[in-house]
Parts: structure tokens; C-alpha cells; sequence
């Protein structure tokens, strides 16, 4: 992996990762128990389950800020990808933005640095093709099969935030094809 940041932007706020929201932080706090390792355990499945994916779910709704895609329950593949790591560096942990180019369009996952080791991981959410679990250890990806783009962003790359901030409702058209 290759960072574009520095580490302690991994830990920082921004527009679309917003851990300082009320919201963000009662979340991470309810789920704040143990370890950093079942911590982030704890916010993946609340992420992976609570938050339904957009087009699974066939919602309309583009909300692309954490605390919004929390509130709501939607959000893309970006979207739940943001909410997971605002969970994350709200309850301390070091978490990241990264990408993979799924049949001609972009997919938002996460890495974490869990017991020492950045790990990807993707609360896309699960469905008929799709069986993500929790590992503190290994890479678990919904498209597993699919390299990822190397770089762990500390932020949503430009060309999502853009796509995603554009969208005023579920456009698969306007997805984001390339970084």
C-alpha cells in the first residue's frame, strides 16, 4: 500500500468524514468496547449491516458525508466507505480511503491499521453475490478477485467527492469510471 497522506491525516477530519458530528460520536461510543480490534470489528458490521447499500437497497438517495449516509441508513459503496472510517478515527483508530475499478466503475473501500497492520476492508454490505466479513489480519473485499488501486487516501479522492456531491439522486450513469 502507498499513502498519500501523512499518518496523522489518517486520523483527521474533513468535509465527508466528519467525527466530530454528534451523531459519528454517540455511534462510535455506543460501540466503543474492548479492544481496537473489536472496536473496528464493531463499527464494520454496523456499517456493512445497518447502512444499506443504494442500489441494493433501490434508494435514490446519494448522501456522501458520513454523518448523513449514518443518519440515513444509504449509501454507495464511497458513502458506507466514508461512515466506516468517521467511525473508525472517532474511536482512534487509523482508517483510509482506497478504490478498485469494478467492471468500468469505481468501488469505495477502506483500510485500516488494525494490531499493527493496515488491512482492507469493505462494508459495501452483503447480498446474493456479495459475503464481506470482518479480518484483523487479511484483506476482505466484496470484489475480491479485482486489484485494488494502491494508494490509501486520507480524504475521498477529488473525482468521487465531486461525483457523489453532483448526484442529487442515484445516477449509475454518473458514477466515477477512473481516478
Amino acid at each position: 500500500m502507498e499513502f498519500a497522506a501523512e499518518p496523522w491525516d489518517y486520523l483527521a477530519a474533513s468535509d465527508a468524514i466528519d467525527i466530530e458530528h454528534p451523531l459519528v460520536q454517540s455511534i462510535a461510543s455506543d460501540l466503543r468496547t474492548g479492544d481496537d480490534i473489536a472496536y473496528a470489528h464493531a463499527a464494520f458490521d454496523h456499517v456493512r449491516d445497518r447502512v444499506a447499500h443504494s442500489m441494493d437497497a433501490g434508494d435514490p438517495r446519494v448522501p456522501w458525508r458520513a454523518s448523513d449516509v449514518l443518519e440515513q441508513g444509504v449509501g454507495l459503496c464511497y458513502a458506507k466507505s466514508h461512515a466506516y472510517v468517521a467511525l473508525l478515527r472517532a474511536g482512534g483508530v487509523q482508517a483510509g480511503l482506497c478504490y478498485q475499478t469494478v467492471s468500468g466503475v469505481l468501488h469505495g473501500l477502506t483500510a485500516v491499521l488494525v494490531d499493527d497492520r493496515w488491512v482492507r476492508l469493505d462494508p459495501r454490505g452483503n447480498n446474493a453475490d456479495v459475503d464481506v466479513d470482518f479480518s484483523p489480519s487479511e484483506d476482505r473485499l466484496a470484489y475480491p478477485d479485482v486489484p485494488v488501486h494502491p494508494v490509501v487516501y486520507a480524504t475521498p479522492h477529488p473525482t468521487v467527492l465531486g461525483a457523489l456531491r453532483a448526484m442529487r439522486t442515484l445516477d449509475p450513469q454518473a458514477l466515477p469510471a477512473a481516478l
